[in-house]
């Protein structure tokens, strides 16, 4: 029986990759500023630390999860987007 052959490595992991990264990160203070919004009556230095330990869970989850878009334009369009509607919806509700 002859050995099955690897798939090829896609080229777009560069692309995948900086969308987790750039995007992720800005994801991950988006849900972090949601975090502190949302916990207004909380003292800061507890607020804080809750928001601050949020980001590298987040970041990373985004980082890992990344990989399961069919393409690096994909990831950039639906990362994206994310980041808009999280972004504008802090906007609105007058958390930024």
């Amino acid at each position: 029986m002859k050995p099955a052959k690897p798939a090829p490595i896609r080229r777009d992991w560069i692309s995948k990759s900086l969308a987790g990264s750039l995007l992720g990160f800005a994801l991950a203070l988006g849900a972090s500023a949601l975090l502190a919004a949302a916990m207004a009556g909380v003292p800061l230095a507890t607020r804080s630390q809750l928001a601050m330990w949020l980001v590298p869970p987040v970041w990373l989850g985004i980082l890992s999860a990344v990989y399961f878009f069919e393409s690096g334009l994909r990831a950039w369009a639906w990362l994206g987007g994310a980041c808009l509607a999280l972004y504008g919806g802090l906007f609105l509700a007058g958390a930024l």
